[in-house]
């Protein structure tokens, strides 16, 4: 028996609006401590030395890592709506701030149980490109953490938006100290490089307009 495309179109187009629907539904704050659980385990595991013989550096990779996967997930909220119609616009901030938070426990490992000494980090700045790309992706999400409110959307205005796209150049950064941080040939960082520079195609690609019959 053959299927039909347009009622199977019909039907994951009504499934997904009703997904949709639940979504509305529910409050961004499960996400925060869900969050916050997870930070609590990954302490718990780097106490009890369950992240090797090494938790600092288990800590600090894991930290960025878990940035960058929910930076790029941050990032892949739009195409989605547009490409599936699932709808997670009311999410993307805290799923963003979640991202900084993450970002900012990982500099803080890297610069308090890491380095330790304050000569010795802005040496490591200077001389390693990995960090100092690092970095730079670091600053370029703090104004947009900032602004994460709804007083800097009304004050910023239309600016707001093209103030938030610093989050790609952010992730390609974040992408990129990934990449040359790793020793050898690793496929990982290069999945997520592949996935932000297509997100970030999808987003300098404009959309074909519609054309009337």
């Amino acid at each position: 028996m053959l299927l039909d495309p347009f009622n199977a179109v019909s039907q994951v187009t009504s499934t997904i609006e009703s997904v949709n629907r639940a979504l509305r539904k529910l409050p961004d704050w499960p996400l925060y401590v869900v969050t916050l659980l997870y930070l609590m385990l990954m302490l718990y595991q780097a106490v009890s030395g369950a992240l090797g013989v090494d938790p600092v550096k288990s800590l600090e990779h894991n930290l960025g890592r878990r940035s960058l996967q929910v930076l790029i997930l941050s990032l892949s909220v739009t195409p989605l709506r547009r490409l599936t119609g699932l709808n997670l616009i009311k999410f993307r901030r805290a799923i963003g701030l979640i991202a900084f938070t993450f970002v900012c426990l990982h500099l803080l490992v890297w610069l308090v149980l890491d380095v330790q000494i304050f000569s010795q980090v802005w040496a490591d700045i200077l001389k390693r490109p990995y960090i100092t790309i690092g970095i730079v992706g670091f600053c370029l999400l703090v104004p947009l953490a900032v602004t994460s409110n709804n007083l800097s959307v009304r004050r910023l205005g239309r600016h707001w938006n093209s103030l938030h796209k610093l989050a790609y150049l952010a992730a390609v950064l974040g992408a990129m100290h990934f990449v040359m941080l790793v020793k050898g040939f690793q496929v990982e960082p290069l999945i997520y490089m592949v996935l932000v520079l297509t997100l970030l195609t999808l987003r300098i690609v404009p959309r074909h307009r519609r054309v009337r019959i």
